[in-house]
């Protein structure tokens, strides 16, 4: 029995190493390797934006989130509907007082392998490691962008190896949410200490996959790490997937073109370049994709928007009536047929997008071009400006938008300028108050209304905050305020409804349309799926 044991075992491992052989083949093959019959165990995509680092402290931009969650893993999860899901942590208590977290950590869970592990090259994750993390994340010399992840968090410390725990300042209900991101994820102390900020290329995390290669601006290799913990629904190991390749063509018109090619098997998004390519009007595929192309879609926490800077002195901006007629004065869903192929979401609600638990669709502005005449006139009367003029500032990405709104207010009698200027000198001349009217958008960094609502609490002024508009508001402070102590989800719910309905009923911001994740992906390629932060996932993927 035992000799029959070591044969199936060296056979496993035999196979094992065959595969691995062929995959490397496919990946690093000069010829053209769509056609192998081992395609289907390699996931390829392309990063236009380029990927700056693996290290998950610096999982800044999407670009480097979506490489960086499969490498890595932190001590809870989000999945596909927002909720928050074990990961590490296999469960947790909250106190009464909502103000420390004990988290149980799994005793299965092993980081990628390294010789600097030793004599078995890895190792399991115990609490100790996630005190590290966190410690490593607050380290002002390393100054991670997601140093802010903690700044509700008076104390951590590992209880023992399967116990971690942290203390909250105060309340904090968005808190599981937030530690889902990936600058949470769990890295080790050793590797780190080894690498230095060379571990920006040398990632060793716990992920489904692991770190095999890159040439920076050419290609990324990620492995299948097959002593990963989690399982599917049948017990089945996870990831699927061989291998991921990322390559890193400079330009979405190009991404198209291999995508079209069968060369990779995803895109993310729809450009300019290729949307009437692929897309009607309407929003559907093309009868020349169909049969070869899958679409998914769905809600994304991002809204674009206009805002007004509402300490500026311009009279038209100071206006609450001439506010609320720009509001009422452009066709919203016409603009999104024609501009983005029916792909967004009309933002006839408020702030918080639709997708997101506050969201309203009854609180906002519909197209009501009767009203918005009349509100312009009532604005001439009151102020004895006859030609109220104002001036849009936005970059080039977005012209189109603010040339479609510039022509249609002034069918209501609103001079309209349109100043396109760099994206960084916007976003400096925005948090620096030097522009009465901006384009921008607000990507949810954690799943809570509370993040968008942030924007409008006067104690985040920017350039210290992210409330560009310096609205103020007392009632709507109080109820920021009062949110942190609502650990009840539906009465937390309402209570942002409330504070998003006052928002617009003062007018700081011009909602223009809340973004959905858009994915094409070849007709081989299941179990993608989507979600509102658009985050990639790719350990339940397959390809046949």
């Amino acid at each position: 029995m035992n000799k029959m044991l070591k044969r199936v075992r060296h056979k496993s491992t035999f196979s094992r190493l065959i595969v691995s052989v062929l995959v490397l083949f496919l990946l690093f093959s000069c010829g053209n390797d769509k056609t192998s019959t081992n395609d289907h165990l390699v996931f390829r995509y392309n990063e236009h934006k380029n990927i700056g680092s693996l290290d998950p402290a610096f999982a800044k931009d999407n670009a480097d989130i979506w490489a960086i969650n499969q490498l890595f893993n932190g001590l809870v999860q989000m999945d596909d509907q927002l909720n928050v899901q074990p990961c590490i942590a296999k469960e947790w208590n909250i106190s009464e007082d909502a103000l420390t977290y004990t988290f149980i950590l799994r005793n299965d869970v092993r980081f990628h392998k390294h010789r600097i592990f030793g004599k078995d090259s890895t190792r399991t994750v115990i609490a100790s490691d996630f005190e590290y993390s966190f410690n490593r994340l607050l380290d002002k010399n390393l100054a991670s962008p997601g140093r802010w992840t903690l700044n509700k968090v008076e104390q951590f410390k590992a209880i023992n190896d399967t116990l971690f725990e942290i203390k909250l300042q105060q309340p904090f209900p968005a808190f599981l949410g937030l530690l889902t991101m990936k600058y949470c994820s769990v890295v080790p102390k050793e590797i780190v200490n080894h690498y230095n900020s060379d571990f920006r290329s040398h990632p060793i995390g716990t992920g489904p996959f692991q770190f095999k290669r890159w040439e920076e601006n050419l290609k990324l290799v990620f492995r299948k790490n097959h002593d990963y913990f989690e399982h599917d629904a049948n017990g089945n190991d996870l990831p699927y997937l061989e291998a991921v390749a990322i390559t890193f063509l400079p330009d979405k018109q190009s991404e198209f073109l291999q995508f079209t090619q069968g060369n990779i098997d995803f895109v993310s998004g729809l450009d300019a370049s290729y949307k009437d390519e692929i897309l009607t009007a309407n929003g559907v595929l093309r009868d020349s994709y169909s049969k070869t192309v899958n679409m998914i879609r769905g809600p994304y926490l991002n809204t674009e928007y206009l805002a007004y800077f509402m300490d500026s002195e311009i009279p038209e901006i100071q206006s609450q009536t001439l506010r609320q007629a720009i509001n009422y004065g452009f066709d919203r869903q016409k603009m999104m047929t024609y501009l983005r192929n029916g792909i967004g979401i009309p933002a006839h609600g408020g702030f918080i997008p639709k997708g997101l638990p506050g969201y309203d669709a009854s609180i906002g502005f519909s197209f009501q071009p009767e009203k918005a005449k009349q509100l312009v006139a009532q604005f001439k009367k009151d102020s004895g400006i006859t030609n109220p003029e104002i001036t849009i500032t936005t970059t080039s990405n977005y012209l189109s938008f603010c040339e479609y709104i510039q022509r249609e207010l002034q069918k209501i009698g609103i001079i309209v300028n349109v100043d396109v200027v760099p994206a960084a000198t916007l976003k400096d001349a925005k948090a620096n108050g030097k522009l009465d009217l901006f384009r921008a958008s607000w990507v949810a960094d954690y799943p809570d209304a509370e993040n968008y609502l942030s924007l409008y609490y006067s104690k985040n002024f920017a350039p210290n905050g992210p409330n560009y508009t310096h609205f103020k508001n007392d009632q709507f402070d109080a109820w920021y305020e009062d949110a942190f102590t609502i650990t009840d989800t539906k009465q937390r719910e309402q209570l942002y409804t409330k504070m998003d309905s006052l928002v617009m009923s003062n007018t700081p911001v011009i909602p223009l349309f809340y973004d959905e994740v858009v994915r094409f992906t070849r007709k081989n390629v299941s179990g993608l799926g989507i979600n509102p932060i658009n985050l990639m996932d790719l350990k339940r993927v397959k390809k046949d």
